[in-house]
């Protein structure tokens, strides 16, 4: 064995060493390769003239680096190549490829942290234009139980669960027995969108829904909290729910007229 080919081999275990299963032999003779990034995959053949006369050739593939950063990366390889003439180099070019690729991978991440900030303040700021929006009603109370209804205009789905999320940070709505919640949306070619949910008070969002339609309300979604007080109210609770959700919607501005249909029950 030659000087160059002990070196080699010397070199070849430390870097399986380092790099464990990122280091890989390839099919060719001589000839290695190590992945840097998910994009980018650093070949390297060996020659018998290096490291004491030549330097290895190498091929970089990495389809996402600019020309400018591959040009950057050449002219680092050739730097440390005559830095270190007869001495082994590999480890160097490694190091100095990551260090170059790893400024990319660090802007993508604050790019990446920056989008996610910009998302979060948005939806922070859309949040606080709901919170703006929502009207709270007066409270009605019968043998212990309230009911207090809250209105918001809203534009879309997202609008409808933004209010609830809202709501919900209210520790005292967050833990009452029902939130019922109805809306209606006009879309802009014109069908209505609306739904409506019980929240466990059975057919109480459908008479909830049916309201606003009799009202002929829509961008609205209105929600009826809710406490029970352990005495059972009968239909009187349907009542309690619509005039609490008629209440709020006249506050809000929704209803325009003062006198507006009692609610059956």
């Amino acid at each position: 064995m030659n000087e160059n080919e002990a070196s080699q081999k010397e070199e070849l275990e430390a870097l399986c060493a380092i790099y464990g299963t990122d280091w890989r032999v390839e099919v060719d003779k001589d000839s290695y390769s190590i992945q840097i990034t998910p994009e980018i995959q650093l070949f390297i053949t060996l020659n018998t003239y290096y490291p004491s006369e030549k330097p290895p050739s190498y091929q970089l593939l990495a389809p996402t680096l600019s020309r400018e950063l591959k040009e950057q990366v050449h002219s680092a390889f050739d730097d440390i190549y005559r830095n270190n003439l007869g001495g082994p180099v590999l480890f160097e070019w490694i190091e100095k490829l990551k260090e170059i690729t790893g400024s990319i991978e660090e802007a993508k991440l604050d790019n990446n942290v920056n989008d996610e900030e910009k998302l979060e303040d948005n939806n922070i700021n859309d949040l606080d234009q709901i919170r703006s929006r929502i009207v709270h009603g007066t409270i009605i109370q019968d043998r212990k139980s309230t009911f207090q209804g809250h209105a918001c205009s809203v534009e879309n789905h997202q609008d409808v669960k933004d209010v609830m999320e809202v709501l919900l940070e209210n520790k005292k709505i967050a833990q009452a027995t029902h939130n019922i919640l109805a809306y209606r949306i006009c879309m802009q070619n014109g069908p209505i969108l609306q739904d409506f949910d019980d929240d466990g008070e059975a057919h109480a969002g459908s008479r909830l829904l049916h309201l606003l339609q009799i009202l002929n309300v829509t961008n609205v979604v209105v929600v009826v909290t809710r406490w029970y007080g352990g005495i059972h109210l009968g239909p009187d609770r349907f009542r309690h729910i619509n005039n609490a959700a008629r209440q709020v919607l006249q506050q809000a501005g929704f209803i325009k007229d003062k006198v507006v249909p009692e609610a059956k029950h």
